[in-house]
């Protein structure tokens, strides 16, 4: 595995699935900057950790399983299925109390073998129709 598919898993086994947020010092770099699927943008550790809280408040155990990587040069493609339970409001949407899941991408740019930049589109319409059907 080289470094930088050791930093991609590490982000998301440790700082998003583990909540281990002081792990963010060792895979982000100090000027990064993450757009979610949500629409939002945040820079540095600190507002990503803001974005990841934020996630975690209306989803419980969630978990962010990678399926592909693509590796080129200071750049990595991931291709993931991320899931969480629904135990608290969401997206404007109340706790549903069901698990859901849906696909995403995402695109990490590296400087110094460090996550300097990343952008995430997930399947954000077959999350809605998930809370919608079980309200």
């Amino acid at each position: 595995m080289n470094k930088l598919e050791e930093q991609v898993r590490i982000f998301y086994s440790q700082i998003w699935d583990q909540q281990n947020y002081l792990e963010m010092a060792n895979v982000l770099h100090s000027n990064f900057v993450f757009r979610g699927s949500l629409g939002q943008e945040k820079h540095g550790h600190e507002g990503f950790k803001e974005y990841a809280l934020s996630v975690h408040s209306g989803l419980s155990e969630y978990k962010c399983t990678v399926e592909e990587l693509v590796i080129q040069d200071q750049k990595v493609f991931a291709k993931m299925t991320f899931s969480g339970f629904h135990s608290a409001p969401f997206m404007g949407y109340a706790a549903t109390n069901q698990q859901v899941s849906w696909a995403g991408a995402a695109l990490f740019t590296f400087e110094d073998d460090k996550v300097a930049c990343l952008w995430v589109l997930g399947d954000v319409i077959n999350l809605q129709r998930q809370l919608e059907e079980s309200r």
